[in-house]
C-alpha cells in the first residue's frame, strides 16, 4: 500500500492482538487486489449492554485508484447480537465483506475492457421460408448470409424482402454472416 494502515478505536479500549488481527486481514486485502493505495478500520462499541455483550461494529474503507470501496458490518437484529458479540466474529464479518467487495471491483475493473460488437443496419433481400435462411444487402451493397436462428426477435415467417434490420456480422463457415438479426432499424441494443 501507498499509505500506511489506520487503525482507530471509538469507546473500546485499543488492543494489540485486535490490531494484529486486522493487520493480517489487511495483508490478505493486499493479496486479492495488489493495486490498493490505502485502508482505514475503524472499531466501535455502539452502546454498553450488559445482557447481551457490547455490540461492536466494524468499518473497513478501502482506497483504490480513482475512489474508495467502504465496508460497514454492524449487527442490526437481536439474534446477530446474541449469536455473535464477539469482536473476532464482528471482525470477520466485515473483512469477508470487504474481500467480496475488492474482488467485485476487480472483477469490473476486467470487464471495462471488454469490446463489443458493433450494430449495423441493412435490408432483407432474400428470403428462403422453405430452407431456414435468407440474405440482408449491406450499406455497402454486399450480401450477408442469415439464418432463422438468428433472428433475435422470431418472426422469421414474417419478414418481407426491403424490410429494414439491424444485424451483429461474424465469421460464419463459408465467409462472412449475420450472428444477430433484430428486425426494424430502431432495435437496438441496451
Amino acid at each position: 500500500m501507498q499509505t500506511p494502515l489506520e487503525i482507530s478505536f471509538h469507546n473500546v479500549p485499543p488492543s494489540r492482538r485486535i490490531e494484529d488481527s486486522i493487520r493480517r486481514r489487511v495483508l490478505k486485502l493486499e493479496r486479492i487486489y495488489q493495486r490498493l493505495v490505502g485502508c482505514r478500520v475503524s472499531v466501535e462499541a455502539l452502546h454498553r449492554q450488559h445482557r447481551t455483550g457490547n455490540v461492536l461494529s466494524v468499518h473497513v474503507e478501502m482506497f483504490v485508484p480513482g475512489g474508495t470501496l467502504a465496508i460497514s458490518r454492524e449487527p442490526h437484529y437481536v439474534r446477530e447480537r446474541r449469536n455473535r458479540p464477539t469482536i473476532e466474529a464482528s471482525l470477520r464479518d466485515a473483512f469477508r465483506a470487504a474481500e467480496a467487495r475488492l474482488k467485485a471491483f476487480k472483477e469490473q475493473q476486467r470487464g471495462n475492457t471488454k469490446l463489443h460488437t458493433p450494430l449495423f443496419e441493412g435490408r432483407v433481400s432474400q428470403i428462403f421460408r422453405d430452407r431456414d435462411f435468407g440474405y440482408i444487402r449491406t450499406d455497402s451493397g454486399a450480401q450477408l448470409y442469415f439464418h432463422r436462428n438468428s433472428l433475435m426477435d422470431g418472426g422469421f415467417d414474417a419478414l418481407k424482402p426491403g424490410e429494414p434490420v439491424n444485424y451483429m456480422e461474424s465469421v460464419g463457415e463459408t465467409g462472412p454472416a449475420a450472428a444477430k438479426v433484430w428486425v426494424g432499424p430502431d432495435n437496438r441494443l441496451d
